[in-house]
């Protein structure tokens, strides 16, 4: 009984990993939005859903087709992964901003998790919240739109690249800022312009070649093309190229966070 309760200890490591700590930090954060649904997903929905009915009663049958579908079939989706990218991002960087400004972040500093641990379960959580918010604005988007996913695996996979680079973004963004106002710096200069300038609401082919060549370089153009794609079938970019390129981010931009919550980068005096 003593070795039973000694091997689910929160402390103990089993392959050189705290997963029962890393477990309840994750359900930690993941209740955290889920206690305020309301703001979290259900708010984010009913904005894409507002952006969706306004853009087709603006636009109406008056604009063409777009990669072979109507306009409003390939605005759809892009409005869902846009949705999805800036929630995982502002899971984690709300969870750290405001640990910091309450004092509570010393519960997480002093909890018996590595830094891959710590990283790991918030990350993990704004990936919950984007697969939450995904698949409810999907259901909902059906009763508006004819809208349906034709390649589960590709969605899976963007889906996934796409919260993870997001939330260890928030969890970068969360470090370095001290305040608020720092954070909605960052949200309303950086990471509300590329989701707009990613190719959400038209096909980068009718951009001019410079600003088209420079779209490829935009990981928020390849996270909502990726995406779109799984519904529609078509995209701008490469689906092979996509995933090597958001993959390769995933993994330097989780290095950077890991290396930064490690070293204590503002969160220790």
């Amino acid at each position: 009984m003593v070795e039973l309760k000694n091997k689910y200890k929160i402390g103990v490591r089993r392959f050189n990993f705290n997963w029962i700590g890393t477990y309840s930090l994750y359900k930690k954060e993941t209740l955290r939005f889920l206690n305020v649904f309301g703001q979290t997903v259900i708010g984010p929905i009913i904005t894409a859903i507002l952006f969706l009915l306004v853009i087709s009663l603006a636009i109406g049958e008056s604009r063409e087709g777009v990669l072979g579908v109507s306009f409003i079939e390939f605005l759809a989706p892009g409005l869902i992964a846009m949705q999805v990218i800036q929630q995982a991002f502002s899971h984690s960087s709300s969870s750290l901003l405001m640990g910091k400004v309450m004092g509570n972040i010393v519960d997480i500093i002093g909890a018996p998790l590595s830094a891959s641990e710590v990283t790991i379960a918030i990350i993990f959580a704004a990936i919950t919240r984007g697969i939450i918010i995904s698949l409810i604005s999907i259901i909902i988007f059906s009763f508006v739109i004819e809208i349906k996913i034709n390649n589960y695996l590709i969605f899976t996979i963007y889906l996934f690249l796409s919260s993870f680079i997001m939330g260890a973004a928030g969890f970068i963004a969360g470090l370095w800022a001290d305040k608020f106002d720092n954070m909605a710096t960052v949200t309303n200069f950086l990471i509300v312009p590329l989701s707009f300038l990613s190719g959400t609401f038209y096909s980068v082919e009718r951009l001019p070649d410079i600003l088209k060549s420079l779209s490829f370089y935009n990981p928020f153009f390849h996270m909502i093309d990726g995406f779109r794609y799984s519904f529609i079938n078509e995209m701008d970019g490469s689906i092979n190229f996509g995933i090597f390129y958001l993959s390769i981010i995933s993994i330097l931009i989780w290095l950077i966070a890991y290396y930064l919550y490690k070293s204590g980068y503002k969160i220790k005096s």
